[in-house]
């Protein structure tokens, strides 16, 4: 613990003929954390994917939001970084607990065809990447972050082309880190912010910087990717 040293001479301090006016309360204490923002109000609407987000919070699945479904959701959006964190069953609220359930349930995941040899599988609908080997997942899904609407992620059949462990990109001025390039500009990398924040990519497919070094252990120059789906609410 730092200690500041004693002052070596006495300071005269000059008292004003005049009592100061004191107002309580505007400046913190020092070293005092700044104030919690205000939490959001709870949305009252429904979300566009109210029923899944009941199913999966194993809420009373009924399509309708209540007071108790927004507490709910509001709790989890606040645990898991979601944002903004208003209790509405939206499109991110939804990938992120279908990514929870992926990791729990890898042997009941769809839309990527087997093939001989290893396969990224990027789910655009569900946010999530995979990685199979003759049909079977051989890397736990992890979440993704892909193209928002302008500038969306590339659909089809890929290769990695180009690997660089720790890249920049010049265009955006941010890290990339272990960089996977399969189609032109854009590539499976690493970030380092939020996830579950903003519109999307620039058309890259964004993991979390741990989750993207694992997958760079995982897959090697020439191995298939396949990306199918539509980002949600895109």
């Amino acid at each position: 613990m730092w200690t500041f040293p004693r002052a070596r001479r006495t300071l005269r301090v000059l008292i004003p003929a005049a009592p100061l006016a004191l107002t309580v309360g505007v400046l913190p204490a020092y070293g005092a954390a700044p104030p919690a923002p205000a939490p959001l109000t709870c949305a009252t609407a429904s979300g566009p994917y109210q029923r899944e987000v009941e199913e999966l919070m194993e809420l009373e699945v009924d399509g309708v939001q209540s007071p108790a479904d927004c507490q709910a959701i509001q709790r989890y959006q606040e645990s898991h970084l979601v944002v903004p964190a208003d209790g509405s069953a939206g499109a991110i609220t939804y990938t992120a607990l279908y990514w929870e359930w992926a990791q729990n349930y890898p042997e009941q995941l769809r839309g990527c065809p087997e093939r001989e040899g290893r396969v990224a599988c990027v789910d655009l609908s569900h946010q999530i990447m995979w990685v199979a080997a003759d049909g079977k997942v051989v890397f736990t899904p992890v979440a993704i972050r892909s193209g928002r609407a302008a500038l969306p992620t590339r659909t089809g059949w890929f290769r990695v082309e180009e690997r660089r462990r720790d890249d920049w990109s010049t265009l955006y001025n941010s890290p990339m880190t272990f960089s996977q390039y399969f189609s032109g500009g854009q590539a499976i990398h690493g970030v380092y912010n939020n996830l579950y924040e903003g519109p999307g990519s620039h058309g890259c497919v964004n993991l979390r910087h741990e989750d993207a070094k694992h997958l760079w252990t995982a897959l090697r120059q020439g191995d298939a990717v396949y990306v199918w789906g539509k980002k949600p609410g895109t």
